[in-house]
């Protein structure tokens, strides 16, 4: 794999200076994932910027982490699960909602599973999901809304679970005791 450095505020591009500025400020450290994306100013800020439209998304933070941690493990992201475990338990995050994500077993509600079930099928269909599929998130509550967000946060994490495999980024110190490693 390519050798990609971590950056920090001094090493960065002048471009990626602020948003490392605003990762220290908001995580209190640079995260690893945020030190490699550093390399490109434009792909950390829009990293940033997804992020935070996720935030501001019509979903809870139970629903974020469906959607987010679904990504991940399917992805087999070996950064992003931990870090989302532990950004999950910040958020209040129920253990009994975390553990099934991150184990692929069933989830405690229907509706969060018609959550997940909907976001596996638009990463394995590539966006081309079935009227079946449509109508069972309907079903579940969901809007058309909350398909484009959907689609939105899959763009936020391709770009951090594709930068991960690629970088082999090193899972931060707060999410090491969250390691985890794809099932199959």
């Amino acid at each position: 794999m390519a050798d990609f450095r971590l950056h920090d505020i001094d090493s960065a591009p002048e471009g990626a200076k602020p948003f490392l500025e605003n990762s220290q400020k908001n995580f209190g450290m640079i995260p690893s994932l945020h030190a490699v994306m550093a390399e490109s100013p434009q792909v950390l800020e829009a990293y940033q910027k997804l992020h935070q439209l996720v935030l501001d998304s019509s979903f809870d933070n139970e629903e974020k982490t469906v959607v987010w941690q679904t990504i991940n493990v399917e992805n087999a992201c070996h950064y992003c699960v931990p870090a989302h475990t532990g950004i999950a338990k910040a958020m209040k995050v129920s253990d009994d909602i975390i553990e099934p994500l991150r184990n692929e077993t069933p989830l405690p509600n229907e509706k969060l599973e018609a959550l997940r079930d909907f976001t596996l099928a638009v990463m394995r269909k590539r966006g081309n999901v079935s009227q079946e599929d449509l109508d069972a998130f309907f079903k579940a509550g969901y809007e058309h809304r909350q398909v484009l967000e959907v689609i939105m946060t899959l763009s936020q994490k391709t770009i951090s679970n594709y930068i991960n495999h690629i970088a082999e980024t090193p899972v931060d110190e707060p999410f090491k005791k969250f390691a985890w490693s794809k099932n199959r």
